[in-house]
């Protein structure tokens, strides 16, 4: 099988290759999407906010 001896070699080339595709294709549908949500966003900006005034109190 593919010129290789045994059955585990070509086993695992076999899966390193799907794993590359499916990698792919995960990276293709995901690309462009954001990891953080508006409330998340807002959460955030408030704590910021907050920050800034403890700081200054400093």
């Amino acid at each position: 099988m593919l010129g290789l001896e045994g059955t585990m070699v070509p086993l695992g080339l076999i899966l390193t290759l799907a794993s590359t595709i499916v990698c792919v294709i995960y990276g293709i549908r995901n690309w462009n999407k954001g990891y953080i949500t508006k409330e998340e966003l807002a959460s955030e900006a408030q704590w910021d906010k907050e920050q800034a005034e403890v700081d200054k109190q400093l």
